[in-house]
Formats: structure tokens, sequence, C-alpha cells
């Protein structure tokens, strides 16, 4: 069964390859969830592996994919498994966009430090 999920590009990691010849990319999208956005990260495998080389950072994309589970040594663990990319909206490139500077940041910054919800 196939599922979607609809975000923005937060990360694309290096493409892996083992010496079983398995190749493997992540990349994380940042979903809106109501107060708290959620980061999720999806595995590209061996031919889909070339699907992250026409998205970028910052870009708008659906992602279809599905998700897998295993077992190993009594525990279980969960993968999502992406399959195909829809780009949406395109962030400019990142030469394009200013550098952050310290002047970005509020001077009471670290004062949120421990603001966070979990």
């Amino acid at each position: 069964m196939a599922y979607d999920l609809t975000g923005k590009i937060k990360l694309i990691q290096d493409a892996q390859t083992f010496g079983s010849g398995f190749t493997k990319r992540e990349m994380v999208v940042t979903v809106e969830d109501g107060k708290y956005p959620q980061e999720i990260n999806l595995e590209f495998v061996q031919d889909k592996v070339s699907l992250l080389d026409t998205v970028q950072v910052g870009q708008e994309v659906t992602v279809t994919f599905d998700i897998r589970g295993r077992e190993y040594n009594g525990r279980y663990f969960n993968n999502l498994q992406g399959w195909k990319i829809q780009a949406g909206e395109g962030a400019a490139p990142a030469a394009d966009k200013p550098p952050v500077s310290d002047k970005d940041v509020p001077a009471d910054f670290d004062e949120y430090e421990d603001d966070i919800p979990f």
C-alpha cells in the first residue's frame, strides 16, 4: 500500500553504498502538523536514489512511499521507503539566498533554549 506526504525538503544526505552493492540515500521532509512541524526521514534505495538528484533543499515536494518493517535480534524497525517524488514550488538556490547573520537572531535567544516541548 502506498502513502503520500507533502512538505519542504530540509536535508538531503549523500548516497551510501555498502559492500554488498546495496545503495541508499535519505532525505528529511518537514511536514506542517499543527503547532509542532514533523521532520520525516525517508530513504530511497537502489535505482530510486537518483530521484533525489532532481530536487533541492527548501523545495516543496510530495513523496510517495511504502512502509517497510523488519525484526532484528528481537527488536522491530520501520522504514519509510520512497519511490516517487513530485516537485511543487521551488526554492531559490542557496547561492541566491542572503546569508544568515547574528543580527537575525534575537538578543534573548538563549532564554528560549529550554522551551522545547519534548
